[in-house]
């Protein structure tokens, strides 16, 4: 049995990038914490000043998160685009090396 034996270099540009989706759920988690910190951080009674109505604390917590959580998470995905622009700058280049084994019978 032979061995037949390719090589080919190649260049490719390689740099680090941020996880998108690492971003946003740490922006929906930091929503979370607003929307907590506003519900219980804000002396009130719930009681709607336009309609009257009593509202529950869970309540004002949905409500709250469901602005909050949005927009923590947009910002968190803004600060991964500025990240992933500031990695395009220091990209490198690397070179590859490719090697291919091949067994080549004789029979």
């Amino acid at each position: 049995m032979a061995e037949e034996i390719t090589e080919r270099v190649e260049s490719a540009h390689v740099r680090r990038v941020p996880k998108y989706s690492v971003f946003l759920l740490l922006g929906a988690a930091a929503g979370i914490i607003v929307a907590l910190a506003l519900t219980f951080g804000i002396p009130d009674e719930g009681v709607s000043t336009n309609t009257g109505l009593q509202y529950s604390a869970g309540q004002v917590f949905g409500f709250i998160a469901l602005g909050a959580i949005p927009v923590c998470m947009a910002i968190a995905g803004v600060i991964a685009l500025v990240l992933d622009r500031a990695a395009r700058r220091r990209t490198r280049e690397v070179r590859i090396l490719h090697e291919r084994v091949r067994t080549v019978d004789d029979a």
